[in-house]
């Protein structure tokens, strides 16, 4: 791991490979908390595991859709026992991730739909530990908005790229406040509320990949992708999965 001062994560991409890898050690990241759409969380640890090494821990985790897609709320979650699918409610999320005591995260709050609110944070106050504050997709009052949220429910704060591309990754980052070598201490780090200073590179290419990434939120969110994805009640993350031996059937949205 680093000799630097700060200790560097990015709390939050949905890309990895190996490139991937290069890419946030260029950029001196020492942690990358990755969280893919609709992967099982077993396959999210192998790959996570695969990546890791002496220069770069990779955290996996998973962002949860809950809700329904026209109205979804999205959480993320670190230091799962046990896989939790997608298309459950909020209450029925916020339950499992409190009985695996995993650290709870709220990217980026109020976004369009998909976003937590501050009145959801305040009715599950008890199981949140995080807000993120700056996050490379959001548009500036969007930032602003998850600050005041941040602020008015007394919640520590996070940033990450949110990278859908590696060129994002290491755009923006939390520095924490002890270095960390394992999903277990961050997990710790997190819910102990030892996250420390949000940062965020500057200037005009990231101001580009801000745009660009923003961009990609019109193609995440066509119909096309709904029908391909959640109308099929096909994906490895649906409730209905073996992987979760029906576990989650009065929960469930779809």
């Amino acid at each position: 791991m680093t000799a630097r001062d700060e200790f560097r994560v990015d709390m939050h991409v949905k890309v990895l490979d190996e490139r991937a890898a290069e890419r946030a050690k260029a950029r001196s990241i020492d942690v990358l908390v990755y969280a893919p759409h609709f992967v099982p969380y077993p396959e999210i640890e192998r790959r996570a595991d695969e990546l890791s090494d002496d220069d770069l821990l990779v955290v996996p985790a998973r962002e949860v859709f809950t809700g329904t897609w026209r109205n979804r709320k999205h959480l993320l979650a670190v230091g799962l026992d046990d896989p939790i699918p997608d298309f459950i409610s909020l209450a029925g999320a916020m339950a499992e991730l409190r009985r695996q005591d995993a650290a709870v995260l709220v990217p980026h709050p109020e976004f369009i739909n998909v976003g937590v609110s501050e009145a959801d944070i305040r009715v599950h106050a008890d199981v949140v530990d995080a807000v993120e504050t700056y996050n490379l997709k959001n548009l500036e009052r969007h930032n602003r908005r998850a600050k005041e949220i941040a602020r008015d429910t007394r919640k520590p704060t996070f940033a990450s790229s949110y990278a859908h591309t590696r060129w994002a990754i290491g755009e923006a980052w939390t520095e924490l406040a002890e270095p960390v070598a394992s999903t277990d201490e961050f997990v710790d780090s997190i819910q102990s509320g030892d996250l420390g200073r949000v940062v965020h590179r500057t200037g005009r290419p990231h101001e580009l990949l801000r745009k660009a990434e923003f961009a990609h939120i019109g193609w995440e969110n066509t119909w096309k992708k709904l029908d391909r994805i959640v109308l099929s009640g096909t994906e490895p993350t649906h409730p209905d999965a073996e992987t979760y031996d029906r576990r989650f059937d009065d929960v469930s949205v779809y």
